[in-house]
């Protein structure tokens, strides 16, 4: 390894197969010095994550993937926004309850919500595409599952609102002009920025959208050309604002990665990164960091 630290990793919090404690041992058994926890959308990991640590004799760097939608003429998707979180402020019961609070928001009961309303603003009866006779409820989608998915939506329209498979697809397919992409409005975000400016902002695996050729790091992020554009909203401190970017990430080709390092440098940011682990073989710890240098420089901001 041409690294120390491993900023960007996941446990089962959220989507991880290692528990916290798991990984901070296998981060211990790799050599690396310093290792982050990073899941999405929650802290719930990281004081077990912390714990271990301590134990172990590794240091835990704290942090969170935010999940931001876009809906823009030219993109309509998820990007992720690293948040990494000073020690002193994880014992502030405030900071974690309007954390999680907003996170929430995009996930669950809050983004079901947030879809049933795009969905009744375009084709409920009063919509600029009326195919429904009454609005959709939220509650007639999760009455159907704890988990609600894709098919529950289709379920009760067809079931409910007696719509055929093509219409459907009209009303929830990723082409629909109601179609709402995981994760929260950056505006949602901005509160919690302002009020704990200590929080250390990075742009995650920016140029991951653009990996030549079948990746699991690719999933379904833009290409760079379409980062590029969103660039400026994510350095507006006045809604998101940024301190980092992610250049070292297993989905970076050398010639992205060297973009990425030239953008830090344009925009004056510092330099992130890390393996995105969520599995043991086919995304991995200890593929992808940051050197000492990189990782002092944000633990001078963290601690």
């Amino acid at each position: 390894m041409n690294f120390v630290a491993d900023l960007h990793n996941h446990t089962t919090a959220s989507d991880g197969e290692y528990t916290p404690t798991e990984l901070v041992q296998k981060a211990k058994e790799l050599g690396l010095t310093a290792v982050g926890v990073t899941d999405h959308d929650t802290l719930n990991g990281l004081d077990e994550a912390l714990a271990a640590g301590e134990e172990i004799g590794i240091r835990v760097v704290p942090g969170v993937e935010v999940s931001l939608r876009f809906r823009r003429d030219y993109f309509t998707g998820t990007l992720h926004y690293l948040l990494y979180i000073p020690y002193a402020l994880l014992a502030d019961d405030q900071f974690r309850q309007m954390a999680m609070d907003i996170f929430s928001q995009g996930r669950g009961a809050g983004l079901v919500r947030a879809r049933v309303t795009a969905i009744n603003a375009e084709f409920g009866p009063g919509g600029k595409t009326p195919l429904l006779q009454r609005d959709l409820t939220p509650e007639e989608i999760e009455e159907l599952a704890p988990n609600v998915t894709r098919r529950h939506f289709a379920l009760a329209l067809s079931q409910n609102h007696g719509l055929d498979k093509a219409q459907i697809t009209q009303l929830i397919g990723n082409d629909s002009p109601a179609y709402v992409p995981s994760g929260i409005d950056p505006h949602q975000l901005t509160p919690l920025l302002h009020t704990y400016p200590q929080l250390v902002r990075v742009f995650a695996h920016p140029a991951a959208g653009s990996y030549p050729g079948e990746s699991l790091y690719n999933e379904v992020l833009p290409p760079i050309g379409i980062v590029d554009r969103l660039m400026s909203e994510f350095l507006d401190d006045d809604v998101l604002g940024l301190d980092g970017l992610e250049v070292h990430y297993p989905g970076h080709v050398a010639e992205h990665e060297a973009l990425m390092a030239e953008w830090a440098q344009k925009y004056g940011l510092m330099m992130t990164g890390g393996s995105d682990c969520h599995d043991r073989v086919k995304r991995p710890l200890g593929v992808a960091g940051v050197s000492e240098a990189e990782l002092n420089a944000l633990l001078d901001r963290l601690l």
